[in-house]
């Protein structure tokens, strides 16, 4: 009954090592030679003119969270739309629910000027 568990055994074993390994020698093979040049974030080539802290607006962030809630719910929609036959009046009813429920977000968040760049 144990011998059923020795390659698990081996396999966590050998997970355990790697992470070990993976942990404590990259800063013993790795230089240690700082200079400005290395120590400059790297911007895809460009020579960056600020600071990596800069703020930004909240409409940023706040769009974004919009954008990630209504394209994941808008995505439920496609399955619907795969089995609507089978689901008759009842998959239809409760699409129309769904969609509701989105249309009611969607005009809170417009009526709370979320959408509204000149802020």
């Amino acid at each position: 009954m144990l011998s059923d568990y020795f390659p698990l055994l081996i396999f966590l074993a050998a997970v355990f090592v790697f992470g070990l390994i993976a942990l404590f020698f990259p800063p013993w093979l790795a230089g240690h030679r700082h200079s400005a040049a290395k120590d400059l974030p790297y911007e895809s080539g460009i020579v960056p003119r600020s600071g990596a802290r800069r703020k930004f607006a909240v409409s940023f962030y706040l769009t974004a969270m919009l954008f990630i809630i209504f394209d994941v719910e808008a995505i439920f929609i496609y399955p619907w739309a795969v089995i609507v036959k089978g689901l008759a009046w009842f998959g239809v009813v409760e699409m129309a629910i769904f969609a509701a429920i989105l249309l009611v977000a969607l005009i809170y968040v417009w009526r709370k000027g979320a959408l509204e760049w000149g802020n």
